[in-house]
């Protein structure tokens, strides 16, 4: 069961959380899900049963701008660290582990870096590594839709707004592996992120204007436990992003999936969850 509530911030901000939590939750594991772009917060429902295998509690959140979260423009990635520690503190809960796929990753590795005697590890699969990054051909392999809308993104809200406004999604920027996925299993990705979209592009512009924009952290400043998973053939985020998180940041250790996509690498999360409950202590 998921229970959601609108937890009120200091500020009269709104952040729209959702809990699996419940009785026994002392001898399970909390990981934060952290959502991609654009998406709702709902936790992974693919990944309930191996959770439940795992003794893992998941609690999410809708990012500021979607869903029932109150908007943030000008939010950076740090800024998640700071929501999570809001929501953690409502709930009770002292540590926990944190997980997000795509852009989701890259707001998880932001709690990782500034949270660090909270966090216990950390996944990061299909994420980006910063604009600037030194040594990185950032838009190198990216598919060119994807290219465009962060390429617009770098020249502001406006141009993002433009973009967006007027681009319809193209699908060639999945591979077979990735369609094959969202067909079957990862389905529920799909109606996540039609669902997300109802509320207005507000959230999905400000998500890529922090993608490119100082993210309020090093990766190098991560020093808990961290598993990069990365597809070879991913389109979407090219797989020379995640060895680039992998070699910078200490305590990294990178999955790198040969055959699978932005979407299909998601088949490796059930063993990434095993891999986070190990590395937190809890194995």
């Amino acid at each position: 069961m998921v229970t959601e509530t609108d937890l009120e911030l200091p500020g009269g901000r709104t952040l729209h959380v959702y809990d699996t939590g419940g009785d026994g939750d002392e001898d399970r594991l909390t990981v934060f899900w952290h959502h991609g772009t654009p998406n709702l917060g709902s936790p992974p429902e693919p990944l309930f049963p191996a959770a439940d295998r795992l003794g893992i509690r998941w609690v999410s959140y809708d990012r500021p701008g979607y869903g029932g979260s109150t908007p943030r423009p000008g939010r950076d990635l740090a800024s998640a660290a700071t929501d999570v520690a809001g929501i953690a503190d409502a709930l009770g809960i002292g540590r926990f582990a944190v997980m997000g796929h795509s852009g989701g990753s890259n707001h998880a590795l932001a709690s990782g870096a500034l949270l660090p005697a909270r966090v216990l590890g950390a996944v990061c699969m299909s994420g980006l590594a910063p604009l600037h990054a030194e040594g990185l051909d950032w838009f190198a392999g990216m598919a060119a839709a994807g290219a465009a809308e962060l390429g617009a993104a770098t020249r502001g809200r406006a141009a993002l707004v433009d973009h967006l406004s007027t681009t319809d999604f193209d699908p060639e920027q999945f591979t077979p592996a990735d369609h094959a996925a969202l067909a079957g299993t990862w389905s529920w990705l799909g109606g996540v992120a039609e669902r997300a979209l109802t509320g207005g592009l507000g959230g999905m512009v400000d998500d890529d204007l922090a993608y490119v924009a100082p993210w309020g952290f090093d990766p190098a400043e991560v020093r808990v436990p961290v598993l990069v998973a990365h597809g070879g053939q991913d389109r979407v985020v090219p797989s020379s992003h995640g060895r680039w998180l992998a070699g910078r940041i200490p305590s990294a250790e990178l999955w790198r999936r040969p055959e699978d996509g932005h979407v299909s690498v998601l088949g490796s999360a059930e063993a990434a969850l095993g891999w986070l409950r190990e590395h937190a202590g809890l194995g």
